[in-house]
């Protein structure tokens, strides 16, 4: 029995020890998991760590007048570490003193919550000693810069936990202004445009900086431990905005008219080869109108203005000149088993090839292909060949589709494919390639390289600049290039662009209508394709121009004259008035039809004198050095009087812009509520009263 005692005593003091060891262990778990909890996670925290990459800021897109077309802008994540050492040490001095005032600035800032909000947010966010709370997400630049002279934030990361995370967005400050041909620069998807073309040059080499990661696989940045990012090249553009504006506009308005499904508008420079403006618009399923596809580049079917290759061709070779006859037969000619048709019913018969082309006759074009290269098409296609017709321009933009240009060698060439290719069917150009033929002729026969980039810049300074690349230097002779630009002239002053010549400057240019194929339907819809093609001014050419619309199915207006055409007359009406060089449109003062109607305004007198003497108007200066004038015209006579300004008396503002009659007023420290737009035609304060402390004074404007 005592045996037995013995050793049932040491098992029950045996498993006392281990019961009694088990409970140490577990009161040992829960004391290091509740009280030591967040010293040990503090720890855990510091130990894991990574280093990621830190992308450089992204580089600026320009204008070639230095506007900003697409640019980075910062925005800012604010989080807290509550568990900062500064921010919880004696007790949480530091941080009780500062809540108030930190909760009131918050609220102020933000005005989201009430003070009282913030306070019990931030309170709640100390008491948890959370290591990454979340105050406020994609803060702007000047909300962050507020923010850092809060309470408690001017004393630093260390002292009050403040973090803040610096991310990027990218803007595009004119929004569909040029919005494809500049691209869009995107997280989850395929950049376009020159964001894509230049990505490598923009977004420069990412930075490394070490984080630190905490509960619920947060990253918080490690301070010090940071290798600065290189910052991407900015590219500065050859768009001028106030060109790209206009050709918009003009596109725009035709295309909301006549309920058009997509189209292109484009210009550029003639001696240069720069692209100033490149507007594309595609019709959306809700009926708006979007930069969605760059429909400049892709290649389509591009009906009469390829004619302008045909004539090239038959003129260079000396098969004919401009006074060699063909016979239209009234618009309808059958060859073998199938009939070309003129897009208008003109009824004509024999006429020159000139009229032929200024008529834009199918038959016409299709008759002189057969006449002269049925035995011998290479030859034919050689000279689109040599207009680089068959092959992609090299702009630098990615997207662009290959043109289709056919061969005797080609699988799907016909008996009939020579005499369709003349007037524009069966092959497949880009709008930019018809573009530069066009160009090529306004420039003396010299084919330039279309380009969209002028130069690159790191931090300032340009560090490559391209120049205009020549590509032929000369498309054809002499000869051939002066009828050529006779029968473009021609269409504008006695064939299809009639309506469009302009009585100020001569313009040159061709009109193009397409039937095009809607997919499995073919061409039972009767969808059209417009166009017009040309130059100006015609004397001294500076701009040519390209506008390319697809119309709806059944649409009652098609006509590339009707279509088109008022587009490319807008925009180089628009240019003319704008900023281009008067002596180059060989306009006087005679062409000018006089006004004798009377015209008054008022503004900044050294302005409205500049302008006079721009203008080489005559004028009757009684002025002498008073800040601000009145300029009365009568029968293009002008006469300027002073307009008084008196210290604390209501001036008078009526006849200045917006801009004078703001300066003025503002300075004066008058408060002005505006309504309507142009020049001040009423104030609500009559001029000559005393003007009490805080005035507000209501200016329409019309």
């Amino acid at each position: 029995m005592e045996v037995k005692r013995d050793i049932l005593w040491r098992v029950y003091l045996s498993f006392l020890g281990v019961l009694f060891l088990g409970i140490a262990v577990i009161g040992r778990a829960f004391y290091i998991q509740n009280v030591e909890g967040h010293y040990w996670r503090s720890k855990s925290d510091s130990l894991h760590t990574k280093i990621v990459n830190l992308d450089a800021e992204r580089g600026t897109i320009y204008s070639e007048d230095g506007s900003m077309l697409s640019t980075s802008i910062p925005y800012f994540n604010i989080y807290i570490d509550f568990g900062a050492e500064g921010l919880r040490d004696k007790g949480g001095k530091r941080f009780n003193e500062n809540l108030d005032s930190l909760s009131m600035s918050l609220a102020g800032l933000f005005k989201d919550a009430s003070t009282e909000d913030y306070k019990k947010m931030l309170q709640k966010g100390y008491r948890d000693k959370n290591r990454f709370f979340l105050l406020k997400k994609n803060i702007s630049f000047e909300e962050y810069k507020q923010l850092r002279d809060f309470p408690l934030v001017k004393l630093g990361r260390n002292k009050s936990g403040f973090i803040a995370d610096v991310q990027s967005k990218r803007l595009n400050p004119f929004g569909l202004l040029a919005n494809r041909t500049i691209g869009l620069a995107r997280e989850n998807a395929q950049n376009v445009g020159l964001e894509r073309t230049y990505d490598s040059l923009l977004k420069g080499e990412s930075g490394k900086k070490l984080v630190r990661f905490i509960a619920g696989g947060v990253a918080v940045p490690v301070e010090g431990y940071e290798v600065d990012a290189e910052n991407g090249k900015d590219v500065t553009t050859t768009i001028d905005v106030n060109i790209q504006d206009i050709a918009e506009n003009a596109l725009l308005k035709m295309m909301i008219e006549n309920e058009c499904e997509h189209g292109t508008c484009m210009v550029m420079e003639v001696a240069t080869g720069k692209i100033k403006a490149i507007a594309n618009l595609g019709r959306t399923p809700e009926g708006n109108y979007w930069e969605d596809l760059n429909y400049g580049l892709r290649a389509t079917e591009p009906g009469s203005t390829f004619k302008l290759a045909t004539m090239l061709s038959v003129l260079e070779d000396k098969y004919a000149t401009l006074n060699t006859h063909v016979n239209l037969e009234g618009g309808k000619w059958q060859y073998g088993r199938r009939t070309v048709f003129d897009s208008e019913k003109h009824g004509k018969y024999d006429v020159t090839i000139k009229e032929a082309f200024e008529e834009s006759s199918n038959v016409g074009m299709a008759k002189l292909a057969t006449t002269y290269y049925t035995k011998n098409p290479e030859q034919f296609i050689n000279h689109l060949k040599r207009l680089r017709l068959n092959q992609l321009t090299g702009v630098d933009l990615i997207g662009e589709t290959s043109p289709v240009i056919k061969t005797p060698k080609s699988r799907t060439w016909s008996a009939t494919s020579l005499p369709w290719m003349a007037f524009g069917y069966e092959v497949l150009v880009s709008p930019l390639q018809t573009l530069m033929l066009y160009n090529a002729v306004a420039n003396n026969g010299k084919m330039m390289k279309p380009y969209l980039v002028n130069s690159f810049q790191k931090d300032g300074i340009t560090v490559k600049e391209n120049q205009p690349v020549v590509l032929e230097e000369k498309i054809c002779s002499e000869q051939t290039l002066k009828q050529l630009k006779s029968c473009l002239e021609g269409v504008m002053l006695e064939g299809t662009g009639k309506g469009l010549q302009s009585p100020y400057y001569r313009t040159a240019g061709k009109t193009g209508t397409a039937l095009v194929a809607n997919g499995s339907r073919g061409y039972a819809d009767r969808i059209y394709q417009s166009s017009f093609a040309g130059y100006f001014p015609a004397n001294n050419p500076k701009y040519t121009c390209i506008v390319v619309i697809k119309n709806k199915p059944f649409a009652k207006k098609f006509y590339g004259a009707s279509v088109a055409g008022p587009v490319f007359k807008e925009v180089a009406d628009k240019l003319y008035a704008m900023n281009v060089d008067k002596s180059s449109f060989n306009i006087t003062m005679s062409a000018i039809r006089k006004d004798s109607s009377a015209f008054s305004g008022a503004g900044n007198t050294d302005e409205v004198k500049c302008v006079m003497r721009t203008l080489k108007l005559p004028y009757v200066d009684s002025v002498k050095r008073i800040d601000y004038t009145s300029v009365a015209t009568n029968d293009n006579r002008s006469v300027l009087t002073a307009r008084s300004v008196q210290k604390n008396i209501m001036p008078n503002v009526r006849g200045m812009g917006l801009k004078d009659a703001l300066y003025l007023l503002e300075n004066m420290k008058i408060k002005v509520i505006t309504k309507g737009r142009g020049k001040v035609t009423a104030q609500s304060q009559e001029a000559g009263t005393p003007i009490t402390k805080g005035s507000t004074v209501i200016i329409e404007l019309s």
